[in-house]
């Protein structure tokens, strides 16, 4: 199958890295989200001269990694590993990082005494490199990567941009979107639910538009994951493997949470939570924790042992949830529940946007699906795929209480607006970005009587 390059937004974040910083790049995320064809392409469609080596395919420079006594040997080794002439200001890409016993030193010292520039990559990072959040800022930028989101989707299937920048417009003030542009973009939105966002699985569709070969990926990626698991101690695979594979079932449940009876009936949150955290950490599992109190900040009032368990890519839960019968979701079967992947379709995009994941589950109010901060306030969203979309008393509840001034009812539908109730069709979820910029205000207290 030929691989068509593929627009992804993470790009831009290599591109600003290669051209404007001094640090070195570590690129994390699950696999199959494309990372190493990413920074491979960005190279070589630059006319930037690069060095590859992969840890996992090349033994002689994973024992140069785990034998250096210090960064000028290391350094020395891995030169005699290039496949080329190494030429001072050349960039040594170092791909399946986590392979080393210690990749965080190395990096340190590569960086502080060589000419080059590095950049690395790999899966499982937070996993095997208990300490990756402690490596220096100083030195390095860590970029997490995740499956295609749906714009990047759309673009893929030749949405132009024009096209992206009307919905955009229409999100933004709240207008109709032409009847036309809005069929056809639920249309594709129920595509992106089968395909996903892995970039093989995509590439597989917009080369073939064959569902088959865009299940054998899925296919692929799921055997690929569990293969990850099957590295770790007999007892501990164990119990990873069963939550991986209830997954798909406890989505579909009425609640989605997480139940850990169905595991064991005498099950105890303490004896699976190292099972959770690889299942986080490895980037396979988005986890959506509840907040009884949803104010901001959500993060203070997170409970850490009640949560939703979703997978990284949606296209790998109809895979699993379906199992061959994908073309449902595009005939819209009624008898299908939507509730489960549009549910993680909305966390795959929330994360992927730089968002965390937070619900709401209160005895008195009801559960609210999704809440994100937004300059200092919790926006609710409920994310709703049935023709009943505005019943929705959870949310009412959560408005009258906490006086919310802004809620989003994701739906199939049309704009409308219904007091403080945003009701926007579910593709533009793509639109919900989190605000990273930094306020540039200058603080000067007054503290003239200290002096």
């Amino acid at each position: 199958m030929v691989m068509k390059m593929l627009y992804r937004k993470s790009y831009e974040i290599i591109k600003e890295w290669y051209f404007n910083s001094e640090k070195a790049l570590l690129i994390d995320g699950a696999r199959q989200v494309g990372k190493t064809t990413l920074i491979r392409s960005f190279f070589e469609e630059n006319s930037i001269k690069f060095v590859e080596i992969n840890l996992h395919d090349n033994q002689s420079a994973l024992e140069a990694f785990n034998t250096s006594k210090d960064s000028k040997e290391l350094l020395v080794k891995i030169i005699a590993l290039a496949d080329k002439n190494v030429e001072d200001g050349m960039v040594f890409f170092i791909d399946e990082i986590q392979e080393a016993d210690d990749a965080i030193t190395p990096i340190k010292f590569l960086i502080d005494s060589s000419s080059y520039k590095f950049v690395f990559s790999g899966s499982l990072l937070g996993v095997k490199m208990k300490n990756i959040q402690s490596i220096g800022v100083g030195y390095i930028t860590i970029h997490k990567m995740y499956p295609m989101d749906f714009e990047e989707f759309c673009t893929a299937n030749s949405v132009s941009k024009k096209t992206i920048d009307y919905l955009h417009d229409c999100f933004i003030n709240r207008k109709t979107i032409d009847s036309i542009v809005h069929e056809q973009m639920m249309k594709l939105f129920n595509l992106y639910l089968i395909v996903g966002g892995m970039p093989g699985a995509v590439n597989a569709y917009v080369t073939t538009h064959n569902l088959k070969k865009v299940s054998i990926e899925h296919n692929d990626i799921d055997k690929g994951y569990l293969k990850d698991i099957t590295k770790y101690d007999y007892e501990e695979k164990l119990l990873i493997e069963d939550i991986y594979n209830l997954i798909p079932s406890e989505l579909n449940q009425q609640n989605k949470r997480m139940i850990l009876k169905k595991l064991n009936e005498k099950a105890r949150f303490y004896q699976y939570e190292e099972s959770f955290i690889w299942l986080l950490n490895s980037g396979v599992g988005l986890f959506t924790y509840n907040v009884d109190n949803p104010v901001y900040p959500l993060l203070a009032s997170k409970e850490r042992t009640l949560f939703k368990l979703f997978l990284c890519d949606v296209g790998l839960l109809s895979s699993k949830l379906l199992n061959g019968n994908q073309i449902k979701i595009l005939n819209g079967d009624v008898n299908l529940n939507f509730g489960a992947i549009y549910e993680n379709v909305v966390a795959q995009e929330l994360i992927a946007h730089g968002h965390e994941l937070f619900f709401s589950n209160n005895k008195k109010r009801g559960e609210i699906d999704f809440l994100i901060e937004e300059d200092g306030m919790v926006i609710p969203l409920e994310i709703k795929s049935g023709k009943d979309y505005k019943r929705h008393s959870a949310l009412n509840n959560l408005i009258e209480d906490f006086n919310v001034k802004k809620a989003y009812v994701f739906n199939n539908d049309n704009i409308s607006i219904k007091n403080e109730r945003i009701y926007v069709p579910i593709y533009m979820i793509m639109f919900i970005q989190k605000n990273t910029e930094v306020s540039d205000e200058i603080v000067i207290p007054e503290i003239s009587s200290l002096v």
